[in-house]
């Protein structure tokens, strides 16, 4: 009871001090593990861990193979909490790259790294090449807190997020081929054993996943599951086909949660919000025990065999030289810039599937008597812990390094997807400007996102925001709701994370009509409010561009849109293409010269002025 009890509060004091920290939290949880597995047994009494594991004849939480069926289980919920947040709608530019990252680069990795475990550490093929295939994945529950972290160019977030979620059931997958191999001793009999083994788990894999997500979706969408009991039935629904799909095809549950993760987080689903905080919350507790119990299950002889210059020399050659040579091979002809591919290339952190499976094989081939299986278990080990620190200590500095760091985040996060919002947000997005909506009105969320607009259901009281990858980038904040409170609460309370360079909302009815006390961060001016947006979004839900000539003509323009409610100035458009958002004080604009642009929502102007083309409409 007491280990129990440990485990969990150990775990979470860890998730904390790594929120503090802002490290990723398998940093501290290893660290946890270690100290009261491994390095226990050198300052208690009788030698023996703080926290056994497995039963040992005398002491343990699980008994036999108890421990690895937690491990899969536990893992099925956490990918398909990763599966639930990959959207299609990220990877319009970076798709062949991601591809080819978790087929071509995992391919590179897994024959670069066996070759380099077979020279420097004298192991045999078989062994060599378990521990390559081990290594291929990048965890996402590792990735994900190293990003959150660092402002980035938005594609190339995506592209670390994807792959690391992705790549899990493909580095399972070649675990368990060469496990096999490993197993039947290879040969002919073996080649038709693999053939059918992994068409078996892509065809498992893929149709449980596909089928169990429409059927779960449908049951949603008919009301047939109580609120109640949406999140409890949906993890006993991820659980069965996880085990069913095992049961028909040994190794493709991973998939098929991943696959049923992906399905549901595409479809226009209700409660999809709830169901994804009751995982991320259920996976923060899975990660925070599977990660001690595993650490704490090796022993201080797997440390001693790794403790060595070849152990530096095999993590130095998979981290410098075959993890970008992947990378570059994956990422040839893309738009990526050279710098990204170095970033990318740095960031490969291994994860809780790399240290579950490696636990898992490693202990069944010693006790098979397998040659050199007593290396498997620590090195893989080695890795995640590694590359955890490598990456947690240094990505940020590296980012800066290779200029890759956004020091000026232009990205815009806008509260609130009305009509209005959702106009605002299909402008800036065919201005090549970053523009993320949030809401939690769902039918909002579903109609910005059938428009191509990246756009999430959020509670803007929760302290969940910084947790979005997605977000990385954001430096402006525009407050556009139809409740003054929420728009104040908004600036309040996100405008250090995300509004550094410029926080802004609509000014209510009261303010409006009292210019003298009118708030700075007042938008567009000081006498448009939400009703005056919504109303002038309604008669022309189109959003114009006027050449200016000078200052003057600008600021005549912005008074003629002040006489005017149906139209409402958004933003001045540099000859540069550079859009500048207008606030209520419009007049600090001084350096107005010809070539650049007014952009404003409605009636076009009739001020004599050649107007440009309507840009961008909603019907």
């Amino acid at each position: 009871m007491v280990e129990l009890a440990g485990i969990i509060i150990l775990g979470i004091v860890a998730q904390w001090v790594a929120w503090r920290l802002k490290l990723p939290a398998i940093l501290p949880l290893i660290l946890i593990g270690l100290i009261v597995g491994p390095i226990a047994t050198l300052y208690t009494e009788d030698g023996g861990k703080l926290i056994e594991p497995i039963w040992n004849g005398e002491k343990g939480l699980f008994p036999g193979d108890g421990l690895y069926y937690f491990v899969s289980l536990a893992i099925s919920v956490i990918l398909f909490e990763g599966g639930l947040t990959l959207k299609r709608s990220e990877i319009k530019n970076v798709g062949p790259v991601i591809t080819k990252l978790i087929t071509l680069g995992s391919l590179v990795t897994f024959l670069a790294a066996g070759l380099a475990a077979h020279f420097i550490f004298g192991l045999s093929w078989q062994i060599s090449f378990l521990f390559s295939a081990l290594i291929i994945v990048t965890g996402p529950t590792v990735i994900t807190p190293i990003l959150r972290n660092i402002p980035l160019k938005k594609d190339v977030s995506t592209i670390l997020k994807w792959e690391g979620i992705l790549i899990d059931p493909i580095g399972a997958l070649a675990a368990v081929l060469v496990f096999e191999f490993i197993s039947v001793g290879g040969g002919e009999g073996y080649t038709m054993t693999a053939l059918m083994e992994f068409g078996k788990i892509l065809l498992f894999g893929f149709t449980f996943g596909f089928t169990f997500a429409h059927g779960l979706a449908f049951a949603i969408k008919k009301n047939f599951i109580p609120h109640y009991l949406l999140n409890v039935v949906s993890l006993s629904i991820v659980l069965l086909v996880f085990v069913e799909s095992e049961i028909f095809a040994h190794e493709s549950g991973l998939l098929a949660v991943v696959v049923m993760g992906m399905v549901m987080g595409n479809m226009d689903l209700p409660n999809r919000k709830e169901l994804l905080y009751f995982k991320e919350s259920l996976s923060v507790l899975l990660i925070s025990i599977l990660f001690i119990l595993l650490s704490a299950n090796i022993n201080i002889s797997d440390l001693k065999l790794i403790l060595t210059w070849k152990t530096v020399g095999l993590f130095a050659v998979i981290v410098f030289l075959i993890r970008p040579l992947g990378v570059f091979l994956s990422s040839a002809g893309s738009n990526l810039l050279l710098k990204e591919k170095l970033f990318i290339s740095w960031v490969g952190p291994r994860g809780i599937v790399a240290a579950g499976i490696a636990s898992l094989f490693g202990s069944k081939l010693i006790a098979n008597g397998v040659p050199g299986a007593e290396y498997i278990t620590p090195l893989v080990f080695m890795i995640v812990l590694g590359t955890v620190l490598l990456n947690a200590t240094t990505a940020r500095l590296f980012a800066k390094v290779v200029k890759v760091f956004l020091n000026k985040s232009e990205g815009i996060l806008i509260i609130g997807a009305s009509k209005v919002s959702r106009l605002i947000a299909s402008y800036l997005l065919k201005n090549n400007r970053h523009a993320v909506l949030i809401d939690n009105n769902e039918s909002n969320i579903n109609k910005a996102v059938k428009l191509g607009l990246e756009a999430f259901s959020a509670n803007i009281y929760a302290d969940t925001l910084s947790d979005y990858i997605e977000l990385s980038d954001v430096g402006y904040l525009m407050a556009l709701t139809g409740n003054s409170d929420i728009n104040k609460y908004t600036i309040d309370k996100l405008q250090k994370d995300f509004g550094e360079n410029g926080s802004y909302r609509l000014v209510d009815t009261d303010e409006m009509n009292d210019p003298e006390n009118n708030p700075k961060e007042g938008l567009f001016s000081h006498t448009d409010d939400f009703i005056k947006l919504t109303e002038a979004a309604r008669k022309n839900p189109i959003i114009h561009e006027i050449e200016l000539n000078d200052t003057e003509h600008y600021e005549g323009l912005i008074e003629i849109t002040k006489a005017d409610a149906d139209i409402v100035p958004l933003f001045l458009k540099t000859p540069e293409g550079e859009l500048k958002i207008i606030s209520a004080f419009s007049k600090d604009f001084t350096d107005i010269t010809a070539g650049y642009k007014l952009a404003y929502l409605g009636k076009m102007l009739s001020s004599g002025t050649k107007n440009g083309a309507a840009v961008t409409s909603e019907q």
